[in-house]
């Protein structure tokens, strides 16, 4: 959504004049070419399944920085206000824990379902699958604990009796499955199905009744 602040005017009395036998409503008269334009929004559309989710940009708002735009006077057509970096996509944090390493044995079972179930995905499909893991510790309907949750009988495939295989922590993959981990344990960011609490793969059909479908991210299907 955009908000447009925009102030203009003529100098010369006698251009005012002549701009206003053309119009019906005086105010209407301006010359839209000459007229310093200052430009706030914030722009709240931007959402992409590649994990750059969720982008806002902000510019300042009246007033700030001593700056009244509604006074033609105080305008310097030249300056354009900057954008305020207030936000960081999921792309970037995955990026900002690129090196990071597992905090405790909780987060390594989270990286490892998030390596296995959805690696080489969408971010934002992998965020997704950590977000389920995490909603079913706090369920009360599931173990409380993320390994719990993970090794649980009958629930991931990729676990055989009650352990999940090593992973090879030199790969890219599971470098990315790490950091997602750090941002879903953080909170810091939110994906499509970020209320999930089932998923399954997109290629079978699970006959599941009763459950709402809110996302499909990559290769899965998340209901809640």
């Amino acid at each position: 959504m955009f908000r447009y602040a925009r102030v203009g005017g003529f100098a010369v009395a006698g251009i005012l004049l002549a701009a206003s036998t053309a119009f019906a409503d005086p105010l209407m008269a301006f010359d839209v070419e000459a007229a310093p334009v200052t430009t706030s929004y914030i722009d709240h559309s931007v959402a992409e399944m590649d994990g750059s989710a969720l982008t806002a940009q902000l510019l300042p708002e009246n007033g700030e920085n001593g700056t009244d735009f509604a006074s033609p006077a105080t305008v310097d057509a030249n300056i354009v206000p900057a954008p305020r970096k207030d936000y960081r996509t999921l792309h970037d944090m995955v990026t900002d824990y690129a090196t990071a390493e597992v905090a405790n044995a909780e987060q390594d079972c989270l990286a490892r379902a998030v390596y296995f179930e959805a690696k080489g995905e969408p971010l934002e499909g992998q965020l997704a699958v950590a977000e389920v893991i995490l909603n079913r510790t706090e369920s009360g309907r599931f173990p409380t604990s993320v390994c719990g949750v993970v090794k649980q009988k009958s629930q991931f495939s990729f676990v055989r009796n009650g352990r999940i295989p090593s992973v090879p922590t030199a790969s890219k993959a599971w470098r990315t499955a790490v950091a997602i981990a750090h941002v879903a344990q953080n909170d810091l960011a939110e994906s499509a199905g970020s209320d999930a609490m089932f998923f399954h793969a997109n290629y079978v059909r699970p006959g599941w009744r009763g459950l709402t479908r809110i996302a499909s991210l990559g290769n899965h299907i998340f209901y809640r």
